[in-house]
């Protein structure tokens, strides 16, 4: 026998695929009824297909160990996709755009006028202790009024059914190619169901963001030469960084093999000479980006990138200065500039936010620390947070101090119920928690992933999702119920 669905129990959860009643739901109907077919054999010959298919393509990540080193695994992944129906998906599209399109007239506003702050709509208090505001970028003009020209925004759903936003990523935000990867996979494993669904696609991705950065370039060319710059492959997201550049059929270069010329324009080291370069689509941290500015000390950069961006000699997606709106206390504030820049409400709501700057918001996230999240505000990766209801009272006492030390650093929120989808667990299908990062690209136009790289919490019970903490991934399918 395949799945027995009469079995799958997730009481008081939201799940993605089985009703309260214990039934597929429409638009996951025929695929529950499909691996309802599979005997168990079959189910795990397909489950090692697609491990091996991984590793065949070297799909891997980097995990670092507490001794320093560095060590590379298989992308995890489970062969039983996340569904949404395109109706659904069409409304969180919307609201990524609107959201995207807000936060980049915010960061626009913050190195120009600054004036959401003159209107005391956002603190300027916040402003002044911002880690990833860079006064180098004031009064720079990107093209389009554009900072953050990949965005990756995380979606959760409570059990309440309600999509949340939960982050905004927009310093350079990894995680795509996997997205691309598990279709790959999916493609082979299920390659029946593909021609019996209407899976939008997401192949279109690599292209869609050659001509989101092609259209950044500074000078009227054909043919732009964009680069895609990585700190090298010790990095954990190389895989991403050498894959998107292949895609693209563009070089992938390391600090090392640029140069700013004396025309203040950057060059590209190649065996027929150099050769001018348009668009850079980086993978370093700004404060590595040039140590003429940043961090003297830096190799992974180039001396005096920042000094030719400015000018206007090349583009940098994203741009410097972009991740000060990726800090989780400017998070909170989304939904106020969405209706401030564009007279709207918030489509995609933001989770609940208690921010640790303010008197009554501390008090309560001290008294309730049992019950709440907490998160640092330029973490990334699940690290530095406390789960509260899974914490221990040594772990409370830390974290309390902590935040009295710098409430500025900590915002807190109600510890949601994901979302589950089934997920294979030695040959059974049990719910496992879930969110999902869509992509969001913005240049000249604004273009929304057909869906999202959907993470998976492995360990029972466990809300965590990252895979360097133990989590893996699923394809994500938006299905059109109409065709």
């Amino acid at each position: 026998m395949g799945i027995e669905w009469g079995r799958y129990q997730c009481p008081g959860l939201f799940d993605e695929m089985i009703d309260e009643s214990g039934k597929p739901k429409p638009v996951a109907t025929k695929l529950a009824e499909h691996l309802a077919t599979l005997e168990s054999e079959e189910l795990g010959y397909l489950k090692s297909t697609a491990e091996l298919a991984m590793k065949e393509m070297g799909v891997s990540f980097t995990v670092y160990n507490q001794e320093g080193g560095s060590i590379d695994r298989q992308w995890p992944f489970d062969i039983i996709p996340r569904i949404v129906s395109k109706t659904e998906w069409d409304v969180i599209d919307q609201g990524l755009r609107q959201r995207v399109k807000a936060l980049n007239m915010f960061i626009d506003d913050l190195y120009h006028d600054q004036k959401i702050i003159k209107d005391k709509i956002f603190p300027a208090e916040l402003l002044a202790k911002s880690k990833n505001f860079r006064k180098e970028c004031i009064g720079i003009n990107p093209a389009y009024g554009v900072w953050a020209h990949i965005c990756g925004s995380d979606l959760v759903r409570h059990s309440d059914g309600q999509m949340y936003v939960l982050e905004d990523n927009l310093r350079v935000p990894s995680g795509v190619s996997y997205l691309l990867e598990n279709r790959q996979v999916m493609k082979r494993v299920f390659a029946d169901l593909f021609s019996e669904f209407s899976i939008l696609p997401v192949d279109d991705y690599p292209s869609q963001l050659f001509d989101c950065l092609a259209a950044l370039s500074p000078r009227p060319a054909e043919y732009p030469q964009v680069v895609v710059l990585t700190p090298g492959i010790y990095n954990s997201a190389y895989f991403e960084h050498s894959y998107l550049a292949q895609q693209m059929g563009c070089e992938l270069v390391q600090g090392t093999d640029l140069i700013v010329a004396d025309d203040d324009c950057v060059y590209m080291k190649t065996i027929y000479g150099l050769e001018r370069v348009d668009v850079i689509y980086r993978r370093v941290d700004d404060l590595f980006l040039d140590p003429e500015v940043f961090h003297p000390d830096s190799v992974l950069g180039v001396k005096g990138l920042m000094r030719a961006w400015m000018k206007g000699n090349v583009a940098l997606a994203n741009a410097p200065g972009a991740g000060v709106a990726d800090d989780k206390v400017v998070y909170a504030f989304v939904p106020q500039m969405i209706k401030y820049y564009l007279g709207e409400e918030a489509i995609i709501p933001n989770v609940p936010t208690y921010l640790c700057m303010k008197d009554d918001d501390r008090k309560y996230v001290l008294e309730h620390l049992e019950e709440l999240v907490v998160k640092p505000a330029n973490e990334s990766g699940g690290y530095g947070m406390l789960i509260g209801p899974a914490s221990t009272k040594k772990e409370r006492e830390t974290f309390a101090a902590l935040i009295k030390d710098d409430p500025r650093n900590y915002i807190a929120q109600p510890t949601l119920s994901l979302s589950t989808v089934p997920t294979l667990i030695e040959g059974e299908a049990e719910p496992r928690h879930v969110d999902m990062r869509p992509f969001i690209l913005s240049s000249d136009q604004i273009n929304v992933t057909m869906g999202g790289l959907t993470r998976v919490a492995l360990k029972k019970g466990s809300l965590v999702v990252n895979s360097s903490q133990g989590g893996g991934s699923k394809d994500t399918w938006i299905v059109d119920e109409e065709v």
